[in-house]
């Protein structure tokens, strides 16, 4: 069997908010405050026409002043991203509504959105729904007609290879999904080896819910994805978190990882991409949302580890 090779990756500050309280890196090069230079939001009540009912398993006290259950399903926020060479972009809806238990009539989409940074609207164009017709998935799924669901995967980061299909990352496995350019699951889902998630029955967890694959990152060649975990392998040291290469032409882990150092060990990381062969910018960030935040970071990352601090 082939070991893995661990290597540490060096962290520099790209770039920061500045916040009253908000934690200072040590040691690290910091690219001065990040401007921001245009805004676009898409309102929370925002759903795909003519779907299917969505949000039965929340009760009927609104969320966030919206009464569930709802006539369709929600568009959500977005947990990856994709740029188009058109000015659009390819987004990736969050697994549903929080949990695997609340979250199996919400359909896994890829939405494609026009955003406007002039007038600060966001157009929903159109997208994709995940589904599964091959029968990939080894374990029983939610719906018959073998459309993805929220109870099924908790899909949180994706890219996209040079023939237009998507890699997505999953939390409840940790599974590396694969998709054509209309949806469709094109292999089993990759499980990591060793990894298991709560949601996972194939092993005793050793990962905390949710903290699956949060950040996937393209290799600059296409060849190799990136995949970075959102929390600690229990036995890691704490704050750490697994990156994994994934070889595209195999299908399979090279046996290959670095690890990636938080700031804090309650941080977590919200995304990743590939800026060249060895560096790569990760998201990361407190668990505060408006005026209570206080980390909210893009570093650059460099998998050679000049400084050997991970």
């Amino acid at each position: 069997m082939r070991r893995p090779l661990v290597i540490g990756l060096s962290a520099l500050v790209l770039a920061s908010v500045a916040a009253p309280g908000s934690a200072a890196p040590t040691d690290r090069r910091d690219f001065g405050r990040a401007t921001l230079t245009g805004f676009a939001s898409l309102p929370a009540a925002t759903f795909v026409p003519a779907s299917e009912p969505s949000g039965s398993a929340l009760g009927t006290a609104p969320v966030n002043g919206i009464v569930p259950p709802f006539a369709d399903q929600p568009v959500q926020g977005f947990s990856g991203v994709l740029r188009n060479a058109d000015g659009t972009f390819d987004v990736l809806s969050d697994n549903g509504y929080g949990t695997k238990a609340n979250s199996a009539d919400f359909t896994l989409r890829v939405h494609r959105i026009g955003p406007d940074f002039g007038t600060g609207a966001v157009d929903v164009l159109g997208g994709v729904t995940l589904t599964d017709p091959n029968g990939h998935v080894p374990f029983p799924l939610t719906r018959p007609d073998r459309v993805l669901t929220g109870a099924d995967f908790d899909v949180e980061s994706i890219t996209r290879a040079g023939d237009g299909t998507y890699w997505i990352g999953d939390e409840f496995g940790p599974y590396l999904l694969h998709f054509d350019r209309a949806g469709r699951l094109l292999a089993p889902p990759a499980p990591l080896p060793g990894v298991f998630a709560p949601e996972n029955p194939a092993g005793t967890p050793n990962l905390g819910g949710s903290k699956g694959y949060e950040g996937l990152a393209l290799s600059v060649d296409g060849r190799k994805l990136d995949a970075l975990l959102e929390g600690t392998v229990a036995g890691d040291e704490p704050g750490t978190l697994r990156l994994n290469e994934f070889d595209l032409d195999s299908g399979r882990y090279t046996g290959v990882r670095w690890t990636y150092r938080l700031d804090r060990p309650e941080h977590a990381i919200g995304d990743a991409i590939t800026v060249d062969r060895n560096r790569l910018l990760v998201v990361e960030r407190d668990g505060a949302q408006g005026v209570d935040a206080r980390v909210k970071r893009v570093y650059l990352a460099d998998k050679r580890d000049r400084d050997r601090d991970g």
